[in-house]
């Protein structure tokens, strides 16, 4: 029971960048605790201002815990802190949870942590510098990290199968800050709720999942779900994920004398295919992407005349080709190439402006970027 506890204990613990060569600082008497951090030196190039572009320097420390109260019982917590370098630098608090793991009944925390569709998301969050589009925006409900939520999840479906497994989440008032791309609605906090199920099909390599989250205030309902597949072995990964968000709101606004009600829904899908190759020093993997994520608005008019307006224009739209060079465990240099598709009018465009309007002329963000960084971790 004790190996079976130690091996599924923390298996969410170490699964951010960064977290994958920590330091033990401490195990004794069933109490184990490990340090972990990463420092990414970076800059994001191209040849008009636009939101992204420039130094994207950052620093991230964590740690991790756990402590053995039972035969069948483990305590853990983990917190991580990010300090960004750049011009418009903020501090956060990324990570700070705790719970308590029952062995095959499953595991229970509270605080702030991943939405529970980032684990499907995140099948495509792994490009060497962008990426992470479908993970961490203001369109998805609980696919990027959050406060307040209580998550319980079960990694061997209580001991019948060790390639099944699932996980139950509610988000308690969740985050509004400006700072963190996470649910939120015209910056109103809201109560939310998810799901999600994955599915290790036997040994093939292939992982399938699945995950619907939602959320209601003052008659607004906005819900995700999310579909994704990936592929790895120890040379080779594939990863696609699509997802669909819908924001309804009830409510309704009077408009050059026409009431209107606006509702939304975003439909993406990300496809992600690497490769890793060994050299003498280290090892390369490059990295190729495409991701489209499209947005349909309908603003609903009515009067005397009732009549149907809306948009169909892509919000994001690009293709990634980049690679990873792992010197060793703890030091890496990474190069990506945005191939930015997005026309001038496309709804994307005016979200990637960094023009100020009135100051400087308007331009939308269509340009390539090409980001290139050194990052060490331990």
């Amino acid at each position: 029971m004790k190996l079976n506890l130690l091996a599924i204990a923390i298996p969410a613990l170490l699964v951010a960048a960064g977290a994958n060569a920590s330091i033990e600082v401490w195990n004794k008497d069933g109490n184990k605790v490990d340090f972990y951090g990463r420092v990414k030196a970076a800059n994001n190039i191209t040849d008009r201002a636009q939101k992204g572009q420039g130094d994207d320097t950052s620093a991230r420390l964590g740690m991790s815990g756990q402590t053995q109260i039972t035969d069948s019982v483990v305590g853990y917590g983990r917190w991580e802190y990010e300090a960004d370098a750049g011009k418009d630098s903020h501090n956060e608090v990324r990570y700070a949870f705790a719970g308590l793991n029952f062995g095959d009944l499953g595991s229970f925390d509270y605080g702030r942590n991943d939405g529970v569709l980032k684990a499907i998301t995140a099948y495509t969050d792994v490009l060497p510098q962008f990426g992470g589009d479908a993970s961490n925006n203001t369109w998805n409900v609980l696919s990027s990290r959050t406060k307040a939520v209580a998550t319980y999840r079960n990694n061997n479906f209580f001991g019948l199968s060790d390639d099944f497994s699932f996980a139950l989440q509610y988000a308690d008032n969740g985050d509004n800050s400006s700072l963190i791309h996470t649910d939120r609605i015209n910056h109103q906090s809201r109560e939310a709720y998810g799901a999600n199920a994955q599915w290790r099909i036997f040994d093939t390599g292939l992982t399938a999942g699945a995950g619907y989250a939602q959320t209601t205030k003052k008659g607004t309902r906005h819900n995700t779900w999310a579909g994704g597949l990936k592929y790895e072995n120890y040379d080779l990964y594939l990863g696609a994920n699509y997802f669909q968000s819908k924001l309804k709101k009830a409510d309704a606004r009077w408009i050059n004398g026409y009431t209107v009600r606006r509702d939304e829904k975003i439909r993406g899908f990300e496809l992600v295919a690497q490769y890793g190759i060994d050299l003498e020093v280290g090892r390369l993997t490059p990295s190729l992407a495409y991701v489209q994520h499209k947005s349909k608005l309908d603003s609903k008019h009515f009067a005397k005349h009732n009549y149907v307006s809306g948009e169909n224009s892509p919000i994001a739209k690009y293709v990634s080709l980049g690679a990873t060079y792992d010197l060793n465990k703890n030091f890496s240099a990474i190069v990506e190439y945005k191939f930015n598709l997005l026309d001038d009018d496309d709804k994307g465009a005016r979200l990637n402006s960094n023009s100020k309007r009135g100051k400087d002329k308007w331009k939308p963000g269509t340009k390539d970027v090409l980001g290139v960084g050194l990052i060490y971790q331990f």
